[in-house]
């Protein structure tokens, strides 16, 4: 026997949400976003902020996590949401005999927008919740013969149905200040190797096929990169346009070993087209198309319709133009540095590692050493010089960095990116980076993190311990 139970996805469950659609089961929503619902439920998104390690980060989703959370993502205190939760738990706290056993009654309080959800257990214990809906202006509202003023869009409680002990918009404490500090500095260049990125051509390929496979079912997520791969002749040299039409999500173009563009999507429209000119040389032509991923759909309808890589390819010559969609194609699932193990730096065996050398080509791997910082804060790398790619720490992937993607202010998406400290040892940390555009690593950093208030001291324990175990 299956039991459905029809739930709620979103921000404003609390409100929106008419209940299960039988008495006998209890109403869920989904994403616990913070909310009370006739006052007994208290619901969070989410309490602690987190990291998306390796590839676990969804589509367009960077690799730090709801970092704004009452406990961020390394652990610490982010006031005043902590404070300010803390005090709506003692609140609640007070309220909690008469909320598990008293019987509930709501009414309006004069207006469509004001209601009151009271909890009685007896002549003597009373708690009560007191509404105001309006996010435009505040409403005073009479209960219980006493006058009250309603701050907009909040709730005020009453755990003995006379005095305010807690109201949601009426923020009493702080807010604390994040700092970073330097620890590391990787800005020479004898602290650095590089290992060039292969780009494979169509003949030796062993995948092929007469048309441009999507990318999803071909990888089955065993990388984020396919190399899409053909080879096109001409009788001299000449100039050509090259039309590529994506469904997402990045998309870098190499003709015969060399770069001649890049495009991409965005979160709410994956797909885009990359129109670029190219030159030709007399005979076979290397076309070699890597199409990137920046993580897996994780929401919305139709997922089972979703796709993404290659959908359409032309070159125009002159006037004329050629579809080459179903020509034949070669593929290469992932990076050689990947199948190689580059990410495990010295300890990986067949990499092949030289000198730094500063060049605008992308597509390298770089690796450097570097010692855990002392103390206890957190630890992150700060990539604020490089381009896009993926970071590991001893083998541990800590997520992919997108620095060159910009937020509609014209900052980078994200610049520093979590190192726990489990996964560092003392000394010689092994930092590998894959730059697929023209990062200078020169520019790369590890810092620490800490907050500058007056309650770090005293949380401070506590938090370690918590952060260890979510670790």
């Amino acid at each position: 026997m299956v039991l459905w139970i029809n739930a709620c996805n979103g921000m404003k469950c609390g409100e929106t949400f008419v209940g299960p659609n039988s008495q006998r089961k209890p109403a869920i929503w989904t994403e616990n976003w913070t909310h009370l619902k006739n006052g007994s439920f208290i619901n969070y998104y989410m309490y602690h902020g987190g990291t998306n390690f390796g590839r676990t980060a969804a589509g367009f989703v960077i690799t730090s996590y709801y970092d704004q959370a009452p406990l961020d993502e390394y652990g610490l205190v982010r006031q005043p949401k902590w404070g300010h939760l803390k005090e709506l738990h003692a609140a609640a706290k007070l309220c909690s005999h008469t909320l598990l056993y008293g019987s509930q009654s709501n009414f309006t309080l004069g207006g469509e927008l004001q209601e009151a959800y009271v909890y009685h257990q007896n002549s003597r214990e009373c708690a009560a919740f007191l509404v105001n809906k309006d996010a435009s202006k505040e409403a005073e509202v009479q209960f219980l013969n006493v006058s009250y003023k309603l701050p907009p869009k909040s709730i005020s409680i009453l755990p003995d149905c006379k005095t305010v002990d807690f109201n949601t918009a009426k923020v009493s404490t702080k807010p604390s200040t994040r700092l970073t500090q330097l620890s590391v500095k990787l800005d020479s260049a004898g602290q650095w190797q590089e290992s060039k990125e292969v780009i494979p051509v169509h003949d030796g390929i062993k995948i092929l096929s007469n048309t441009l496979l999507e990318q999803m079912e071909t990888t089955r997520d065993a990388s984020d990169y396919l190399w899409y791969t053909a080879s096109y002749s001409v009788s001299k040299n000449t100039k050509s346009m090259l039309s590529v039409t994506s469904r997402g999500h990045v998309l870098r173009a190499f003709v015969n070993g060399n770069f001649v563009g890049h495009a991409h999507g965005f979160f709410r429209n994956p797909g885009f087209t990359l129109r670029v000119s190219v030159p030709l040389t007399s005979g076979e032509n290397n076309i070699s198309l890597l199409s990137v991923m920046v993580g897996l759909p994780d929401s919305g309808a139709y997922m089972e319709r979703r796709a993404a890589g290659l959908q359409n390819v032309s070159i125009q010559i002159n006037e004329e133009v050629q579809n080459i969609t179903n020509y034949s194609w070669g593929y290469q699932i992932g990076l050689v540095g990947e199948r190689l193990q580059f990410y495990l730096g010295e300890d990986a065996s067949s990499a092949k590692w030289a000198d730094f050398n500063p060049s605008t080509q992308p597509l390298k791997w770089y690796k450097s050493k570097f010692n855990a910082p002392t103390g206890t804060d957190p630890v992150v790398v700060n990539l604020g010089s490089m381009g896009k790619g993926e970071t590991w720490v001893n083998g541990q992937s800590i997520g992919r960095y997108w620095i060159s993607f910009r937020t509609p202010d014209g900052s980078p998406s994200q610049i520093r990116y979590h190192i726990p400290r489990s996964f560092l040892k003392p000394t010689n940390n092994q930092l590998v980076l894959f730059e697929e555009e023209t990062g200078n690593p020169l520019g790369v950093s590890v810092e620490t993190v800490s907050i500058a208030n007056e309650d770090r001291g005293k949380h401070r324990t506590k938090l370690k311990r918590l952060g260890n175990l979510l670790i």
